[in-house]
């Protein structure tokens, strides 16, 4: 049977979502956890990858068990063993054929910067001290919306068949102090959203001109894009849409 666990981090004491040797990750947390608790190996396969200290507050991560969870009350165990950083927040029995990451149809981020040092939100925002023309932020993340091949603003991956990503929203808000950067697409590739992000601010820094923006994604050129990297932790991975028919229930406890 086939089930979906929807998970939100704190990504600062990890080195992003996917398992790696010789590092502490969310998914190899995940894993471990649940292997202990089901009594038998289980490897989770995510919504979507996140970079080291980046979070989430929405990742779906799907998983085989041959057994019926309802009455297990795995919910709890499961967040009883795992770290106060990660959670588990709800199960769903799915479609045998329900894939996390090939099923997902929209995928939503946030960035957060701040202007003012706040001890609380060191872990969780870019702290940029010089204040942004949010016109100009406006202006860049309608020339992100003008294109879909992303070549220039990602990381080299060797397993990237196609660098076309559909963006369906670009924008920003501020209220003078905060300023949080929203983009929902498709798909994404890796280090996308830090380096359109770093390439917006040095547009609203005025460092960058719109043309240059252009001109860089035309290029396709990496080494153009990618010095402008935004840091990773004020990045969120904040919603995963599926169709609804791939859902059977909601694993009560």
């Amino acid at each position: 049977m086939r089930y979906f666990a929807e998970v939100a981090y704190l990504g600062t004491n990890y080195h992003g979502w996917q398992v790696q040797p010789n590092a502490k990750t969310v998914q190899g947390r995940l894993d471990f956890v649940l292997s202990k608790i089901l009594r038998t190996e289980i490897n989770t396969i995510g919504s979507g990858r996140t970079d080291t200290g980046v979070h989430c507050s929405q990742q779906y991560a799907m998983f085989d068990f041959d057994g019926d969870l309802e009455g297990q009350n795995l919910l709890h165990k499961v967040n009883s063993f795992l770290e106060h950083d990660i959670v588990v927040k709800s199960l769903w029995l799915m479609k045998d054929d329900a894939h996390a990451r090939f099923d997902a149809t929209k995928r939503s981020y946030r960035y957060d910067i701040t202007l003012e040092k706040d001890p609380f939100r060191i872990d969780t925002a870019w702290s940029y001290f010089r204040k942004p023309d949010i016109n100009k932020l406006q202006a860049a993340a309608k020339v992100i919306m003008e294109f879909d091949d992303f070549t220039a603003f990602s990381k080299k991956s060797e397993d990237v068949k196609t660098h076309i990503c559909d963006i369906m929203q670009c924008y920003w808000l501020n209220d003078g102090v905060n300023y949080t950067f929203h983009i929902q697409a498709n798909r994404f590739l890796r280090g996308m959203i830090r380096i359109i992000v770093g390439n917006m601010m040095e547009v609203g820094m005025g460092r960058m001109s719109l043309d240059y923006m252009r001109e860089t994604l035309r290029s396709m050129d990496r080494q153009r894009a990618a010095k402008y990297l935004a840091p990773g932790k004020g990045l969120f991975l904040s919603e995963v849409l599926y169709p609804e028919e791939l859902f059977i229930k909601k694993i009560e406890r």
